[in-house]
């Protein structure tokens, strides 16, 4: 059967390296901005990459792949560097609202090893950085973060910006199974009181909260406390939905790993990726009481940046 579309494209690109078991290519791309259904916390998003090294087993990301023609596994070993992101998203940000938010790394890590090679998402923000009044948020478990502060704090003074980094566990060895090649939690700490002290609005995200792995109150507020301690200012975390193609990686890592877990799973997610609404609100309290006691926020920080602030001064003075 010949391939059509974005498994055509994939078939057709050209490696441009490969180590161990991974291999890079680069894949042309008709946009960079993908519009978000209705009630989401934000109307774009932006992946540099397609595909994500960092192999979380419970990454409901995986099925983008499959459009691929590729097997869920094959996620973390052929990643996908976008051509052209930073003119694309040039173009492109032209017809956008300034109000409406923008969500960077939502599918998959944009600060994965693949971005030390080909700096996608570096040339992104380069471009924001030369923006006024935009909303951007960024997603990551990755301490390469901290590379770009420079640029983050340009974005920061003309444009609304918060990073958020997903610390699931401070468990390392549970890490390790969970989210085999990602920076190991220390780091992410370490991430998120560097940006703190360089001045940019970081969250911590516990996600996804995993029943009977992370979801424990001991658990969550010995994170938070942690995220608390390194600077942040938010903490908020969703519990896990499996997709069907995560479920081919997920479940049989349990049976491996966590046996006794591996039935409740299967029972749980037989018919739907989601849990259920009384365990949603179960843990949304439970949440709720651990940011509470360390004085966190839920959401993203709002606040007016500094260059908004120089040009209403500058108004006034007018008048």
């Amino acid at each position: 059967m010949a391939l059509v579309g974005i498994a055509r494209l994939a078939s057709q690109s050209e490696l441009l390296e490969a180590k161990r078991n991974v291999q890079y290519f680069e894949i042309p791309a008709r946009s960079i901005l993908n519009r978000t259904k209705p009630n989401m916390p934000f109307q774009w998003t932006i992946n540099p990459y397609r595909g994500c090294e960092f192999g979380c087993k419970y990454c409901y990301a995986r099925y983008t792949h499959e459009f691929m023609e590729m097997d869920a596994y094959e996620f973390e070993d052929r990643i996908y560097a976008k051509s052209a992101a930073a003119h694309l998203l040039r173009q492109e940000l032209r017809r956008i609202d300034r109000r409406e938010r923008i969500a960077l790394g939502t599918a998959t890590d944009p600060y994965q090893p693949a971005e030390r090679r080909y700096g996608r998402t570096r040339s992104i923000l380069e471009v924001f950085a030369k923006e006024r009044g935009r909303f951007l948020g960024i997603t990551t478990k990755s301490d390469l973060v901290t590379r770009d502060v420079d640029v983050l704090q340009q974005i920061a003074r003309a444009n609304v910006l918060g990073v958020h980094i997903t610390i699931t566990t401070l468990d390392e060895k549970l890490a390790r199974l969970l989210e085999p090649r990602a920076p190991r939690p220390g780091l992410r700490l370490e991430a998120v009181r560097k940006l703190s002290e360089a001045g940019i609005c970081v969250s911590v995200f516990p996600n996804p909260i995993m029943p009977g792995l992370t979801d424990g109150e001991r658990q969550l507020d010995r994170l938070a406390k942690a995220a608390r301690d390194a600077g942040a200012q938010s903490f908020e975390g969703g519990p896990l939905f499996l997709m069907p193609s995560a479920q081919k990686v997920f479940l049989p890592f349990l049976e491996r790993e966590f046996p006794k877990l591996a039935p409740r799973y299967r029972e749980t997610f037989a018919k739907s990726a989601f849990l259920g609404r009384e365990y949603k609100d179960i843990l949304r309290e439970r949440v709720q009481r651990v940011r509470d006691r360390y004085g966190l926020m839920s959401g993203p920080v709002e606040y007016r940046p500094e260059v908004w602030v120089e040009e209403q001064s500058e108004l006034f003075a007018l008048q």
